[in-house]
């Protein structure tokens, strides 16, 4: 398993946004991380990913606990966190130079122009981050993301912003990647979780309350869309 978490909290003052969760994550499939908003999806991917320590529980990365190896953890890891952090007054490729000079990547060139291609980005490589739209700054995100080639992905709404075809690209990367690596894809859009995800996990106020395929678990509930069977476990629908 390359992520495996073990009774994970997380409190703040009187409140736990995360409270006691247990699940695994392997290659090979990409895992659909769903949750209403202030569920705790970003806690703990936070966690995982060693920018906020639990408060108890444990969390492993490809064997490494998040807490004592955080450094190697993060080599192997990558992230696109929901409000995607770039450099506005760098130009793409130049980002992606400096983000080579990071990693100290032998190949780093060979890789830049590889990123460019997965990402399609060939046509805004020589413009100004700050000049792009909202989809190719999430497909510069991407890009930083896989750029060393991470054994796990972590993708917090990765296709935000994009359009209908930009979507379709991105979701066959996904796929693609998910095929060698361990993904986790956080995403309020449940199409999204169909067309890429094997595994699904919902968590509502900081508890996971299903965790399983998508195909058995929407066999256990009849086999209705999985836009039902999360408004039906969260109580999200609107009155």
């Amino acid at each position: 398993m390359s992520i495996v978490v073990e009774n994970l909290s997380k409190t703040y003052g009187a409140q736990k946004a995360i409270d006691g969760i247990s699940f695994r994550a392997s290659p090979g499939n990409v895992l659909g991380f769903l949750g209403p908003n202030g569920a705790g999806k970003s806690t703990t991917m936070k966690i995982l990913t060693c920018f906020i320590p639990q408060s108890s529980g444990t969390a492993s990365v490809c064997g490494m606990d998040v807490n004592t190896h955080s450094i190697e953890v993060r080599r192997k890891i990558g992230y696109l966190p929901e409000h995607n952090p770039l450099y506005l007054e760098m130009y793409v490729r130049e980002a992606l130079t400096f983000i080579g000079s990071v990693y100290k990547l032998g190949n780093s060139k060979r890789r830049i122009e590889e990123v460019i291609e997965l990402c399609g980005l060939g046509d805004e490589q020589n413009k100004k981050i700050g000049a792009l739209s909202k989809g190719y700054r999430q497909r510069l995100g991407l890009a930083q993301a896989i750029f060393s080639d991470p054994a796990v992905l972590i993708l917090d709404e990765p296709t935000s912003g994009l359009d209908p075809n930009q979507v379709i690209g991105i979701r066959n990367l996904i796929t693609e990647l998910g095929k060698t690596k361990t993904v986790i894809l956080s995403t309020h859009i449940m199409q999204e979780v169909e067309a890429v995800c094997e595994q699904v996990i919902i968590i509502n106020r900081g508890k996971i309350v299903a965790d399983d395929k998508l195909s058995s678990l929407k066999e256990a509930h009849q086999n209705r869309s999985l836009e039902d069977i999360f408004i039906g476990l969260t109580g999200s629908a609107v009155h």
